[in-house]
C-alpha cells in the first residue's frame, strides 16, 4: 500500500500568529511518536509569518485516521478555534 502525503496549510489571523504557532509546535512531539507517522514537519512562510505548512508522510490512510482521533489532535483543534483565517488539507499519493 502506498504512503499518504499530507500538505496542510494553516493561516492564522494576524493577531493570533504566535498563539497558533505555539499550538502547532505542541502537536509535533506526540505526533512523531505515533505508529504510522513517517514524517511530520512544520514550516512557516518567510514573507508571511501567518502562513504555516505541515508536510506529513504516513504509512497509510488508516494511520491518518487514527492521528485525527488522538487526544493531542483534538486539543489542537479546540485550541485554534477562532484563531484561523484558513485551513486547507490536501491528502495525496505520490505517483512518481
Amino acid at each position: 500500500m502506498a504512503n499518504i502525503t499530507i500538505v496542510a496549510k494553516i493561516v492564522a489571523k494576524t493577531d493570533s500568529v504566535e498563539a497558533v504557532k505555539a499550538e502547532l509546535l505542541k502537536l509535533i512531539p506526540p505526533t512523531r511518536k505515533e505508529d504510522g507517522c513517517i514524517e511530520y514537519d512544520l514550516h512557516q512562510d518567510n514573507l508571511d509569518p501567518a502562513v504555516f505548512i505541515f508536510y506529513e508522510t504516513w504509512e497509510s490512510a488508516a494511520s491518518v485516521e487514527k492521528h485525527v482521533s488522538t487526544d493531542h489532535y483534538r486539543v489542537y483543534i479546540k485550541a485554534l478555534d477562532g484563531m484561523l483565517e484558513e485551513k486547507v488539507v490536501n491528502k495525496m499519493t505520490r505517483i512518481e
